[in-house]
């Protein structure tokens, strides 16, 4: 935790603020360890203090001791206060993407005459890159995911319905160590598979049908994510179609993503191949999304996105096509970018399966 608290007070030697508040709790664990779920930090050229109420008073000294831990009271803002003037914090950054309108004004009220400076983005940037600690945790995340679409293969079968499905995922990843699912699991058959975000129903899967599963692990705080579409008895000549592309789209991104492109440039490699086989207007989402602490980070794989790749991030590659009223494939797997190229993290078979 050293090295990401030397290298987030790197960042804050050029912003306009003399101290940097950490509330969201993705960025809080980054920087200092602490896990517990209530909590934040304050962040000098100087000093590093973690107020926490207390519950995780004795939790926080042995998760983050490059920290001062500092117990609050029945009132948050007044220690916080209190820190300020002792630490002769003037111009306090806050994470203005997280924080809520209602503690902003909590804030402004108690704080004075302290200012408030809206920060964006600091803290997210340096988790984007990931550490070795980090890219290790990703590896045993996605193959509890690997495991797991190994396992459900021989549960899927017509009857059984998406819910039961979805349990099952979650109960497999729990067994196998994950702390839970890294997001509500996507189950979605037949012409519910043309549901990007399609979470799992109580509909009955059916012989014919496309199902398309989406989820992930959630170990040691790190997210895995992971979606495969396999076919209930045989598939027709559409189905095979459109999966077809959507691997070719999926495999040639793969191919060429590399360090120094932007999200952009990623995006365009998938979505030029399914807008000239004619279904660009059935590609609607991203490309992909980072990973990490959270299961949508930082850099952004989108036709809108600049983000310049870099080597040690771990993203995601995610083509599909969905078709209202007849189904949809979508084909992910997680990658770490190296120099050269990238590293799949899930190494999943992406054979059409006709279960």
């Amino acid at each position: 935790m050293q090295k990401r608290l030397a290298r987030l007070r790197q960042q804050l030697a050029d912003q306009p603020f003399d101290g940097l508040l950490v509330v969201k709790p993705e960025n809080r664990r980054y920087i200092s360890g602490f896990t517990g779920t209530a909590g934040c930090l304050l962040v000098t050229a100087e000093d590093a203090v973690l107020i926490t109420d207390f519950r995780y008073t004795e939790q926080a000294q042995e998760q983050a001791p490059d920290f001062h831990v500092v117990q609050h009271g029945t009132s948050a803002p007044e220690t916080i206060r209190s820190e300020l003037i002792r630490l002769g914090i003037k111009r306090l950054g806050f994470e203005k993407d997280y924080l809520t309108y209602g503690l902003y004004s909590t804030y402004l009220e108690k704080f004075a005459p302290v200012e408030l400076v809206p920060a964006e983005g600091i803290v997210e940037k340096l988790r984007a890159v990931k550490d070795e600690e980090e890219i290790a945790i990703l590896r045993q995340a996605a193959k509890l995911a690997d495991d797991a679409f190994s396992h459900i293969l021989g549960y899927l079968k017509p009857g059984v319905s998406e819910r039961d499905v979805a349990l099952e995922l979650e109960f497999f990843m729990r067994r196998q160590g994950a702390a839970s699912s890294s997001f509500d699991i996507i189950v979605a058959s037949g012409v519910r598979s043309s549901l990007p975000h399609g979470v799992a129903s109580g509909k009955l899967l059916e012989k014919g049908d496309f199902v398309t599963l989406d989820f992930g692990a959630l170990y040691q705080g790190y997210c895995s994510d992971i979606t495969r579409t396999v076919v209930l008895g045989e598939a027709t000549e559409k189905q095979r179609e459109i999966y077809e592309i959507v691997l070719e789209a999926q495999l040639h991104a793969l191919q060429h993503i590399k360090p120094g492109m932007t999200g952009q440039e990623a995006d365009a490699l998938a979505r030029d191949i399914i807008r000239e086989k004619g279904y660009g207007d059935h590609f609607g989402h991203s490309l992909g999304h980072g990973l990490g602490l959270y299961i949508h980070e930082e850099p952004r794989l989108s036709a809108v996105s600049n983000d310049v790749l870099q080597p040690g991030m771990v993203v995601t590659v995610e083509p599909g096509i969905y078709i209202p009223g007849f189904g949809g494939v979508r084909i992910e797997d997680d990658v770490l970018l190296t120099d050269s190229g990238i590293e799949r993290l899930t190494g999943s078979s992406k054979d059409l399966f006709i279960l």
